[in-house]
């Protein structure tokens, strides 16, 4: 049985010139039109495929890839409006239906918001929703000291910004831990920092403790082997250089700098940093 409004990878049952047929389980065979099948495939073969509903109603696939599944959350722009709700761009021919009743407020043409996608129970078609409370996890949350973690900016705050953590609960990073720009609807990786008695967590942009220098001096090693041995970049360069380069704080460098110098694996020179060649 295919997942509606997911990934599948199905078996090729019939070629015919407006496209191929997949087999979907039960008996049931759904379309893969023509445009979205590839070059190299005969019947027999695998292909993934997204499966959602056309205009009909009836299940179809592409290989065209949306900017989200069912069961994530994602930022994406209201394309129209009419008398059924709201029509999301989702990078498929279909628009994505927002009902009235999965607004806070009325959305508006042109405008970004963070919805849900899900399957509606009375209609078994992928919708998506604004109310994404409802759709966050209510247990307790497990994860461990700077476990890694996907985030997605929800919301600017007066104290930092709002991610959601795994498609599963709210987190926060707090301003003062943000030394780039991060925009609302980025996808980012993120670090737990720490699960308070209330069951909300604090999220940090880079790995902490001991393996946060280790880890940033990982990547500024491997970054250095990469360009040749040189780097023009040092304890004084702009906290957004530093950024843009290694995803981490002006902090955390310089902390993992000194911790390469000391292992006499770089040298600090007045315009970069340089490789030592290891004997």
């Amino acid at each position: 049985m295919v997942n509606v409004g997911k990934y599948n990878t199905l078996k090729i049952v019939k070629d015919l010139d407006f496209g191929v047929y997949l087999d979907g389980g039960d008996g049931l065979e759904i379309l893969l039109p023509a445009r979205y099948v590839p070059s190299d495939v005969k019947p027999g073969d695998d292909v993934e495929v997204f499966i959602y509903h056309d205009n009909e109603g009836r299940l179809i696939a592409t290989t065209a890839k949306p900017f989200a599944q069912v069961g994530e959350f994602q930022y994406m722009e209201v394309k129209s409006v009419n008398e059924m709700g709201a029509f999301l761009d989702w990078g498929l021919m279909k628009d994505l239906l927002v009902p009235f009743r999965e607004q806070k407020l009325p959305m508006k043409e042109g405008r970004w918001y963070i919805v849900y996608l899900y399957i509606d129970d009375v209609t078994g078609r992928i919708v998506a929703s604004e109310r994404i409370d409802k759709f966050l996890s209510k247990t307790t949350p497990e994860y461990s000291f700077n476990q890694k973690v996907d985030l997605l900016i929800a919301d600017k705050t007066e104290i930092g910004y709002k991610v959601i953590i795994n498609n599963e609960h709210w987190g926060l990073i707090y301003s003062d831990e943000v030394f780039c720009n991060v925009e609302k609807g980025e996808h980012i990786k993120g670090y737990i920092k720490e699960v308070r008695e209330d069951k909300k967590i604090d999220v940090s942009l880079s790995p902490l403790g001991y393996q946060k220098v280790e880890g940033v001096a990982k990547v500024i090693y491997d970054a250095l082997e990469a360009k040749g041995g040189f780097l023009p970049v040092h304890d004084k360069s702009n906290p957004d250089i530093i950024y843009s380069l290694f995803r981490c704080s002006k902090k955390a460098f310089k902390q993992a700098i000194g911790s390469l110098y000391r292992q006499h694996l770089i040298s600090i020179e007045t315009e970069g940093i340089r490789l030592i060649p290891q004997e």
